[in-house]
């Protein structure tokens, strides 16, 4: 597990291209055959993937949680991206098929991942947050996720929104984590952008065709940067910064959020002709 600091939004302004980079973005994961985990010091939340191959990989707490177990404290969701896998939980198995989502409960001991196929192996995201509560690990299929159709085709946001661990759907003491899918012709996700001051949150971007990337904007509405982001690239966002994107062609990507409360209306908007 690799340390991973942010800036404060005061030291923000003054920074060039790579120091943005180096502060919010995270392209070290989804590496086959490894488990990779990166603790942030955004509301302590860990980002990590588990790319297993012909063998399982185990989950475990490493140095930095001063626990006996990964989940001692901490909850943790999972989404897979890629081929057919399997997480164990305690001696429990969970299939998991492309965009399924598993959450996993503060007090689970043991936790490892395994693929079908090495040929077409599983890509699971991790995210995990500390928690205070116990809830069950539960396993989602896509049918399963509150499905949320936003934007419009004349905005050039036209999206689809799968809420998987959510207040409504399923329940966690404080991670809130789904998908979006832009529609055929959109490009803009989240816009007009919007902070969350009770809550920090992740982007993971993915099905970025190789050669397109996408722009994610982020910084306070009136210092705004742009992370130019590829195929799996994680953009951390603190929640004093705004978390917008536009893409060269089509994409997805996972959000997950965690903080004081999971409303999904809880957020401060900012009109578009104030921005800067």
């Amino acid at each position: 597990m690799n340390n991973h600091r942010t800036s404060s939004s005061d030291a923000y302004p003054t920074f060039n291209t790579e120091k943005v980079r180096d502060s919010y973005l995270l392209q070290s994961l989804f590496n086959k055959g490894q488990l990779d985990l990166v603790y942030t010091d955004l509301d302590r939340a860990i980002v990590g993937s588990a790319v297993p191959t012909d063998t399982d990989l185990t989950l475990e707490a490493g140095d930095q949680l001063r626990s006996d177990y990964f989940c001692e404290r901490r909850e943790l969701g999972i989404i897979n991206l890629a081929g057919p896998g399997v997480v164990t939980v305690d001696g429990t198995s969970y299939a998991l098929e492309n965009r399924e989502c598993l959450y996993v409960g503060r007090g689970s001991k043991s936790i490892s991942f395994s693929s079908n196929k090495s040929d077409n192996c599983a890509e699971f995201y991790l995210l995990s947050y500390p928690a205070h509560a116990t809830y069950p690990t539960t396993h989602a299929v896509v049918a399963d996720a509150n499905k949320l159709e936003l934007g419009s085709s004349e905005e050039a946001n036209e999206r689809h929104l799968y809420q998987y661990i959510h207040e409504n759907g399923i329940q966690s003491c404080q991670l809130v984590m789904g998908y979006t899918v832009l529609q055929t012709g959109s490009v803009w996700n989240t816009m007009p952008p919007h902070t969350h001051d009770r809550r920090s949150e992740v982007y993971c971007y993915f099905d970025i065709a190789q050669g397109h990337r996408v722009a994610h904007f982020m910084g306070e509405p009136q210092e705004t940067r742009a992370l130019w982001m590829g195929e799996k690239d994680i953009a951390l966002s603190p929640s004093w910064s705004i978390h917008s994107g536009v893409g060269t062609g089509s994409y997805a990507f996972i959000w997950g959020m965690g903080g004081e409360n999971q409303r999904f209306d809880d957020m401060d908007g900012f009109p578009i002709s104030e921005l800067r």
